[in-house]
């Protein structure tokens, strides 16, 4: 079973980017699909960004829509969500998740079985 862990997370100012990392382990990350999901104090998680197995498709919350891309190299075992003109708002918990049984891509944690701690992001005003 695949293992993720992300890194990258840190306290950055309002308009700065950043890219957090998902670094898968176990086995290859090479034919799941892969989101990001985040959880700021005392709301539900939510969805950030997809990219399916093969890196052809990708969806994002409107939230995040023109300033977050997500990427991925199979040959690293590592998916990236780099973030541009962040916002306050923005802070939360960035959890990466793992869809090994998936068609199509889910914008909902329901299909992904396998998820990594966590890594936080901050950004001050």
């Amino acid at each position: 079973q695949v293992q993720l862990r992300e890194s990258g997370g840190r306290l950055v100012q309002a308009g700065d980017s950043l890219r957090v990392s998902c670094a898968a382990s176990g086995v290859s990350m090479s034919y799941y699909h892969m989101a990001w999901f985040r959880q700021a104090p005392g709301k539900e998680r939510e969805f950030v960004a997809v990219i399916s197995w093969s890196g052809s498709t990708t969806y994002y919350a409107d939230s995040v829509k023109g300033r977050f891309t997500v990427s991925r190299d199979n040959a690293k075992n590592t998916v990236y969500l780099q973030m541009n003109s962040l916002k306050p708002e923005d802070t939360a918990v960035y959890y990466c998740a793992a869809d090994a049984g998936g068609t199509d891509v889910s914008t909902t944690p329901s299909p992904y079985d396998t998820w990594g701690q966590g890594t936080q992001v901050t950004v001050s005003s």
